[in-house]
């Protein structure tokens, strides 16, 4: 019986979580594309579809950028 919970496990683990966290974030932008743009997806869909074709990755790419982003007070090395 918990054989058959396991590949449910993992994937709500690995691809489940990311994705919610990058659905619920604040920090994920608008779902919105900003005006005068081309594109017709807003930065948090881009990175729904970055979490879902990459896994793990793509929440990894997610965290690292808002990490460096959400320090305000640090500048940039030269």
């Amino acid at each position: 019986m918990a054989q058959d919970f396991a590949p449910w496990l993992i994937l709500v683990a690995v691809y489940g979580a990311p994705l919610l966290h990058v659905m619920l974030s604040r920090r994920g932008g608008p779902w919105r594309p900003p005006p005068g743009t081309r594109c017709p997806f807003g930065p948090r869909a881009g990175w729904v579809v970055m979490v879902l074709i990459l896994g793990p990755i793509g929440w990894l790419m997610f965290v690292m950028r808002n990490g460096r982003r959400s320090r305000p007070g640090r500048s940039p090395r030269a």
